[in-house]
């Protein structure tokens, strides 16, 4: 089952996954998560955990949070799988600019609720994984 379409859900959608983002990025996010998901910092932890374990975590995290959001919103099982997916690469690859310096604190909170709202978007307007069958 899809989702009801409209403007109620797409209030649903935009502001659990932009408070979402919030807990993930900011009150979830530990000091050694910040630090060493990016390459070039120097953490004692990364010395043992490779920066792109701690990446590809924090990524999926915000992920999860993106299916659990659109799980809520009574999508079927292969939109939340691909939306939490999505949002994990999109969020790696976001986080990687930042990470090398390509963009700043600001440019990088802009792309990231960018793509929340674009998610929220393409989800109320029938961008769907159709179910198997």
């Amino acid at each position: 089952m899809h989702g009801p379409p409209g403007a109620p859900v797409l209030f649903f959608l935009l502001v659990f996954f932009i408070a979402g983002h919030a807990l993930m990025d900011f009150a979830l996010q530990g000091d050694a998560m910040a630090n060493c998901k990016c390459r070039k910092a120097n953490h004692p932890l990364q010395k043992a955990v490779p920066w792109y374990y701690w990446m590809s975590a924090h990524a999926m995290l915000h992920g999860a949070m993106v299916g659990a959001v659109v799980y809520w919103a009574k999508f079927d099982m292969m939109t939340v799988a691909a939306y939490a997916m999505l949002e994990a690469l999109i969020h790696w690859i976001i986080d990687i600019a930042k990470c090398e310096g390509h963009t700043n604190i600001h440019q990088d909170q802009i792309l990231h609720i960018l793509c929340k709202i674009g998610w929220a978007f393409m989800l109320v307007n029938g961008l769907v994984i159709p179910p198997p069958g």
